[in-house]
């Protein structure tokens, strides 16, 4: 499987080669039978080409469904069945252990796949600094395996070949304790200290211009999250933060635009504000979600701020408590800071539709996550209980 930018989506009842190439992915992951009845993962090389018949007349059936089902939930991604640009490139990189292909640092193309998790997890257990454990072989993973394979004698040009693989292998674990990127990481955010003077913090109001995300009747969820997105911004400035906004009223970047721009800014937190809709009126309330993988690799500081801005929003609104999730959706993969979405309520159902048009509502949902940020830098003994912090407006 290869890149496939602007891809249409599969979903059940398609047909065609692009069905047969995913299919082919889910059977190397031992999530579909293959055509000899078998359901084993292979690796990619072991993979036969279909012949053309099977091509043609490869059928998205409720089998394929289930097993891109199941794939989307082990992977943190929406489950939905379908398989989007999101689910196929996942696919794609699910299939490559670490061994199947030589991994080094390409400005222009980065290599992605479980293999470069599982060499930048290695290189963490070892006590190399490979950067955030995102399955993207960037300058901080080049810098770590280089870092690893001076010390231990190896040629240092940042490519993991065979003899790298070798020596990777035979090492014994030297951090213990906890994941050692996860330690170094909330140990930075204790020590910088409590106050957000000079804090960078993007906030990234979702959808806009052409793309109103959910709607109801007049009301879209890009004119709420907007609203929601400046009053942040101005609770956060009050305290002495910089805050960026990702996008103006009616222009609509997309998520790589959305996550560079945070990237560029070298900012220190990165949240998303969304609304949710659901056919059923009765789904309502407030989720958080930060980058997690099935693996266990994640943003320790993402997934506090995840914690902390739903608890707080929650215990100043009334609206129900819907936990925070690890994805690894793009927007929170890509991002080199902490980043966290925050969906604030289901525009489809009634009693948080009200609460959502209510600019006091909104203003507090601001206060909860100016709250949850303050929060964020003090230590732990400083920690007030959730939904009692107060600063300045």
């Amino acid at each position: 499987m290869g890149a496939n930018s602007g891809m249409q989506i599969l979903a059940l009842g398609d047909r065609g080669a692009a069905v047969a190439d995913v299919q082919t992915a889910l059977r190397s992951l031992g999530l579909l039978p293959d055509l000899d009845g078998t359901a084993a993962p292979r690796p990619p090389q072991a993979m036969a080409t279909l012949p053309d018949v099977a091509l043609d007349s490869a059928v998205f059936d409720e089998t394929t469904e289930l097993a891109v089902r199941h794939f989307q939930q082990n992977r943190g991604l929406s489950v939905d069945g379908r398989v989007g640009e999101e689910t196929y490139r996942a696919l794609n990189e699910a299939r490559w252990s670490l061994g199947d292909r030589l991994l080094r640092y390409d400005p222009e193309r980065a290599i992605r796949g479980d293999d470069v998790i599982n060499l930048q997890e290695r290189l963490h257990e070892l006590g190399y600094d490979a950067g955030p454990v995102d399955g993207v072989f960037g300058v901080d993973t080049e810098t770590g395996l280089r870092a690893f394979q001076r010390d231990y004698g190896l040629t240092s040009d940042g490519t993991c070949g065979p003899a790298t693989l070798r020596a990777l292998r035979q090492l014994g674990r030297k951090v213990t304790g906890g994941r050692p990127q996860l330690l170094r990481q909330s140990a930075s955010f204790v020590d910088s200290g409590p106050h957000l003077i000079s804090r960078r913090i993007v906030v990234d109001p979702g959808h806009g211009g052409s793309d109103p995300g959910h709607t109801f009747g007049e009301t879209t969820e890009a004119d709420l999250v907007f609203d929601l997105a400046s009053r942040i911004e101005g609770r956060l400035a009050a305290a002495g933060a910089t805050v960026y906004l990702t996008r103006g009223r009616n222009q609509n970047p997309t998520a790589a635009e959305r996550t560079a721009f945070a990237n560029d800014a070298r900012a220190d937190l990165f949240l998303s504000l969304h609304v949710d809709a659901q056919a059923s009126e009765h789904a309502r309330g407030v989720a958080s979600y930060y980058y997690g993988t099935g693996s266990g690799a994640s943003s320790t500081v993402g997934e506090q701020f995840a914690n902390l801005a739903r608890r707080e929003v929650v215990a100043r609104t009334g609206m129900l408590d819907l936990g925070s999730h690890a994805k690894t959706w793009d927007l929170l993969r890509m991002s080199r800071m902490p980043a966290v979405r925050l969906d604030c309520g289901y525009l489809s159902h009634p009693v948080d539709r009200l609460l959502l048009l209510d600019a006091r509502v909104r203003a507090s949902i601001a206060q909860g996550v100016l709250a949850a940020v303050q929060r964020l830098f003090l230590p732990a003994e400083a920690d007030p209980p959730t939904g009692t912090f107060v600063l300045p407006v």
